[in-house]
């Protein structure tokens, strides 16, 4: 109910301010929408970026259909919600537009027949940076015939779905998030010694406040989290995983089936993410992806 008093009340203010009415449907029971009757390659008006920005900050999950975005054109996209940050792993960027990265089936690995993909897992993007992204955005241009699906879950639901007590225990806690942890359940890019260098270590709430919308979120990253800094390591590894379990449950779930052309992005302080290796190895998948500079996270106290 909150979610569809939210949308009316933003498609009443575009029509009463004259501007582009933004189209806008519900694609899970209480986060994410899908827009339509817009089209990103076209010089949008302000009013309409401060819309879509809000729409971001609430929901945490924006798909637009039908878009077939360049490279060029994601990015310009991608500046309505803010600036865009280099991605980390430079090996996957696009040469001509270096802010530009790409998930290429080309570029990962077959064991025992099955993708080795990266970000399998749930996680947030680069949790290790001092500053991690606020929002990373994907622009479907090949997909398989079927799988490949991206699935989100909403962390701020999976805290707020917490007994009390368990709430009031885990808000004064801290994680050491690093490129790869000694327990992560998923196996990172290798990097040699000199890249391995570059990438940041950082120390990272357990739970964050949202910047705009205030609302406390669970901040985890299974393959990152090198234990919690107030616990014993095995009591630490155990309380994420444990937090991490109940996160992943359906009902915090929305599960995206790519089309070609589908423009996607999503607010990392709000949702967890992973990708999915379920399509045939011989069919392409390839996608364009772009992030958009973050703050570093404030952790939420009641």
């Amino acid at each position: 109910m909150k979610l569809i008093n939210g949308l009316k009340l933003l498609e009443r203010l575009a029509s009463k301010q004259n501007k582009m009415t933004i189209q806008i449907s519900p694609i899970s029971p209480s986060f994410g929408v899908q827009i339509s009757a817009i089209d990103l390659k076209k010089d949008l008006d302000e009013s309409t970026h401060t819309q879509l920005r809000a729409l971001l900050s609430e929901y945490a999950v924006l798909v637009f259909p039908n878009q077939f975005l360049g490279p060029a054109e994601l990015m310009k996209a991608g500046e309505i919600f803010g600036t865009l940050m280099p991605q980390q792993l430079q090996k996957y960027i696009l040469p001509d537009f270096p802010l530009v990265g790409c998930n290429s089936t080309k570029d990962l690995p077959i064991k025992n027949g099955k993708l080795q993909v990266r970000g399998e897992n749930y996680h947030t993007d680069h949790s290790n940076s001092l500053c991690p992204p606020r929002a990373t955005a994907l622009s479907a241009v090949k997909i398989p015939s079927s799988g490949g699906d991206t699935q989100f879950v909403d962390v701020r639901q999976a805290f707020d779905d917490l007994p009390s007590k368990l709430q009031e225990k885990i808000v004064h806690l801290h994680s050491l998030h690093v490129h790869e942890s000694s327990r992560s359940p998923r196996t990172f890019t290798k990097l040699s010694e000199e890249d391995l260098a570059k990438i940041p270590n950082v120390i990272q709430p357990l739970v964050i406040r949202h910047p705009h919308s205030k609302r406390p979120a669970l901040y985890l990253n299974t393959g990152r989290m090198e234990g919690i800094e107030e616990m014993n390591k095995d009591e630490g590894f155990a309380l994420i995983n444990s937090l991490y379990e109940h996160s992943i449950q359906s009902k915090f779930e929305y599960r995206h089936r790519w089309s070609e052309g589908d423009f996607v992005i999503w607010d990392n302080r709000s949702v967890m993410h992973q990708a999915n290796a379920d399509y045939n190895p011989e069919e392409f998948r390839y996608l364009y992806r772009i992030m958009i500079e973050g703050d570093q996270l404030e952790a939420f106290f009641p």
